[in-house]
C-alpha cells in the first residue's frame, strides 16, 4: 500500500545501464514504472516493466492505469543501433506519442535526454558551444537527423505547453560501465581508431554523474534546455593513451578515405557519421546546468580512464 501513496514515474529506455542508474536512485521515493520497446527487463518485484512499441495503441493504457506524475524520456535510440528509419519511429514519432499522451493525461514534469551530437562537428565551431547555438548536425548527417528532429519536437511542446515543464538535457559523451555507445566501446578496446593529424578535445561524464544530474534536474522543476557537461576535457588520443589502447592511425584525406575504410572493416565504434567528431572539437558549456541546478560530477577524468585501462573487454 505504500507503493501506492509514492508519487509515480514513467521511465522509459528501461534496458540501457543509465535508466537504471536512474530508477535505483529514485525508486525509494517514486513508485517507477518501465518501459523499452527493445525487451522487457526486471528490476524488482516493485517496478513494473514493460516492452511496449511507444506507437502503438496499447502504450496509452500505462496512462490509463497508473497516474504519473512525470516522464523521464532516456529510451532515445543512438545513432549506432539499428535502421534510419526504425530510429526515425521510435526516436521521433514515438517520442511525439510520449509527449502528446503527457499532455492528455495531465504530467507535469519530463525529462528528455538528447545529445550534444546534435550541435554537429565542423572547423567553425566556437571554443565553448552553449546553448543557443545554431543545431548543425543534421547537415554534416543523415544520420543525425532523428536527433535533431527529436529536439526539435520537445522544444516545440516546451513552449506550446508549459505546463508539462520539460526539461532538455544535451549530455557529453556518458561513459563507464556499462555504457555501449561508440566511444565507450573505443575506450574498452585494446586497439582504437584514430585520424591520422587529428586528436580533438572531447569531454567526457562519468555514468553514475550523468544519472545523479537526470535525477537533480527531475526534482527541480526548471523548464528549457541545458547542456551537461563537466568543467574539463582532454584530447581524444591522450583519453585513448590513459585509457590502455594502441592507437591505430587511419587516413584523413581525402575526407571519403577513412569513412570508406571503416565501412570495410566494420568498424561499428568508429561509425561514418561521427568520423567529424574525430576531426574537430564539440566542446559545450555545462555552467548553466551547473548554475541552476547545483550539479558537481564526483568521478574525475582519470577514475574514468582507469576503468577501462582495467577493462580491457567489451563492456
Amino acid at each position: 500500500m505504500a507503493n501506492e501513496r509514492k508519487p509515480q514515474i514513467l521511465v522509459t529506455g528501461a534496458a540501457g545501464a543509465l535508466a537504471q542508474q536512474v530508477i535505483n536512485r529514485l525508486r525509494d521515493d517514486y513508485q517507477l514504472v518501465a518501459v523499452d520497446f527493445r525487451e522487457e527487463v526486471y528490476l524488482g518485484d516493485d517496478i513494473p516493466s514493460y516492452c511496449i512499441d511507444f506507437n502503438k495503441r496499447v502504450f496509452e493504457d500505462l496512462f490509463r492505469r497508473f497516474q504519473f506524475e512525470g516522464i523521464i524520456h532516456l529510451g532515445r535510440i543512438m545513432s549506432s543501433q539499428e535502421t534510419r528509419m526504425r530510429r526515425y519511429n521510435a526516436n521521433v514519432l514515438g517520442s511525439q506519442k510520449l509527449l502528446d499522451l503527457a499532455h492528455k493525461y495531465g504530467i507535469h514534469r519530463v525529462i528528455v535526454l538528447s545529445t550534444y551530437h546534435v550541435y554537429g562537428a565542423s572547423a567553425y565551431n566556437p571554443a565553448l558551444i552553449d546553448e543557443q547555438a545554431p543545431l548543425k548536425g543534421a547537415g554534416l548527417s543523415m544520420d543525425l537527423v532523428d536527433s535533431i528532429e527529436l529536439e526539435n519536437l520537445a522544444n516545440i511542446y516546451l513552449w506550446r505547453y508549459p505546463d508539462l515543464n520539460i526539461t532538455v538535457l544535451r549530455p557529453c559523451n556518458i561513459v563507464g560501465p556499462g555504457v555501449r555507445n561508440s566511444i565507450s566501446t573505443l575506450l574498452a578496446s585494446r586497439r582504437a581508431p584514430v585520424l591520422a593529424g587529428f586528436s580533438p578535445m572531447m569531454q567526457f561524464i562519468h555514468i553514475d554523474d550523468m544519472a545523479d544530474a537526470i535525477v537533480l534536474s527531475y526534482r527541480k522543476p526548471e523548464r528549457g534546455v541545458f547542456n551537461v557537461a563537466p568543467d574539463d576535457w582532454i584530447a581524444y588520443q591522450h583519453a585513448l593513451q590513459l585509457s590502455g589502447c594502441t592507437r591505430v592511425p587511419i587516413p584523413s584525406i581525402p575526407p571519403s578515405l577513412p569513412r570508406t575504410i571503416a565501412r570495410l572493416l566494420n568498424m561499428k565504434s568508429f561509425p561514418s557519421y561521427l568520423m567529424s567528431f574525430f576531426k574537430y572539437p564539440v566542446v559545450i558549456d555545462g555552467r548553466t546546468f551547473r548554475d541552476t541546478f547545483g550539479f558537481k560530477p564526483k568521478r574525475p577524468l582519470k577514475e574514468i580512464f582507469r576503468y577501462y585501462r582495467e577493462n580491457k573487454h567489451p563492456v
